[in-house]
């Protein structure tokens, strides 16, 4: 390689490292968890209050009003264990605009999902991550699941 490009290559790979900052989620892995043991947190934790899981039979919900989140099913990109992760322990960081405000949001804004930070230990949210990422299917726009 000539040495204009590997310059040029080098400072793309610092600016690019630079640009990911201290709260980037590369590099992020989660430890192996146990999926049937996140199935028995979510019970224990209450989620199935508020949210249904796609295709597993948990009491209904009981919160008022109803929250519309229904967890797993068909996306189109693989969820990570980040995107899972921060939807747990920061509910407020992204909330979904298929949803009406009010259906997700308190009046200030934040989500209405309680914070759970207190509630479960590590070994529970790496469970329950595990359980989450067993109930996603990736499917192509215009491709179904058979």
């Amino acid at each position: 390689m000539r040495p204009l490009a590997v310059s040029i290559a080098t400072f793309l790979a610092v600016v690019l490292v630079g640009c990911a900052g201290a709260r980037s989620g590369a590099g992020f892995r989660l430890p192996g968890g146990d999926a049937a043991a996140g199935k028995l947190a979510f019970e224990s934790l209450k989620c199935h209050q508020c949210h249904r899981v796609q295709g597993v039979d948990f009491p209904a919900p009981s919160v008022n009003p109803p929250v519309p989140v229904v967890l797993g099913g068909e996306v189109p990109h693989v969820k990570t264990d980040g995107e899972l992760l921060t939807s747990i322990v920061n509910p407020s960081h992204r909330m979904s605009g298929a949803y009406r405000p009010e259906e997700v949001a308190r009046p200030d804004g934040s989500s209405r999902m309680p914070d759970m930070t207190d509630a479960m230990t590590v070994h529970q949210l790496v469970d329950l991550v595990a359980f989450l990422q067993t109930r996603y299917t990736v499917v192509r726009p215009g491709e179904a699941v058979r």
